[in-house]
């Protein structure tokens, strides 16, 4: 069920039977030469999208733009400042909570937004409305990202190309891939500055100058969907694990 296309009278029976909700987040950021700044939204969107198809539980509007300034020098970047973040997505959720919903799965596809989000779910959880939680779709497949890619790369790589060739083919540029890899790091441990223990760089830019790691060659549709029915069956589980738990045993621990 999707929130947004449903008008409100029909919404009832939900909130009075159910108290779960997926909250699909990304960003709207560069992805190198060959792939959409709306990759990650439109992948944290498909998974949202095909777990809620797939248990009857509610997803809500995406929300597209994240904590993205260290993409900034990149044209068309769009970010909002972490302060604002976190305070939008916990209002986000409270507003949730005031229709009846006491469980959220944030659908996550934006390894920036990932710490602002477990800290919202903290904020939530010590004040004991609602049990918020960070889901990653690589998090939760990590031995067959590796099985399929030997040069995968935490942005722009491989797995996020292979899943936009299966999602939405027509928005990656598959002439560039060769340049998305040469003109990035296939291997993003060795581009990392780092002196005496600590890690010198801020931005995407200080460590490629095209925005990507990885090698974006070894990706194919195919690779794409195997990972997409594979974590969204694991995010299925999730759902249907979160759903189980009374709301009780997920409420802070009492001082010892």
């Amino acid at each position: 069920m999707y929130l947004a296309e449903e008008a409100w009278p029909d919404l009832d029976a939900y909130f009075e039977n159910e108290s779960l909700a997926l909250v699909p987040l990304g960003s709207t950021e560069q992805h190198g030469p060959h792939l959409p700044l709306a990759t990650d939204h439109l992948i944290a969107e498909a998974f949202a999208t095909a777990a809620a198809d797939r248990t009857g539980f509610l997803r809500t509007p995406t929300i597209t733009v994240g904590v993205s300034p260290h993409h900034r020098q990149f044209t068309g970047t769009m970010w909002v400042d972490a302060p604002v973040f976190r305070d939008y997505v916990e209002s986000f959720t409270r507003n949730l909570a005031y229709h009846g919903i006491d469980r959220v799965i944030y659908v996550n596809a934006h390894g920036g937004n990932v710490e602002h989000l477990r800290e919202v779910g903290r904020r939530l959880h010590d004040d004991e409305d609602v049990y918020a939680i960070e889901w990653m779709w690589n998090d939760s497949i990590p031995d067959l990202v590796d099985e399929l890619f030997e040069h995968n790369g935490p942005h722009g790589g491989p797995k996020e190309t292979a899943l936009i060739q299966h999602l939405r083919s027509e928005l990656v540029h598959d002439d560039r891939l060769a340049d998305a890899r040469d003109g990035g790091f296939p291997e993003f441990e060795a581009s990392a500055p780092t002196h005496h223990g600590a890690r010198t760089f801020y931005d995407a830019i200080d460590n490629t100058d095209n925005g990507v790691f990885g090698d974006q060659t070894d990706a194919t549709a195919e690779k794409g969907e195997r990972m997409f029915e594979e974590a969204t069956a694991q995010l299925v589980q999730l759902c249907n694990w979160l759903d189980d738990q009374p709301f009780a045993d997920l409420l802070p621990k009492d001082h010892v």
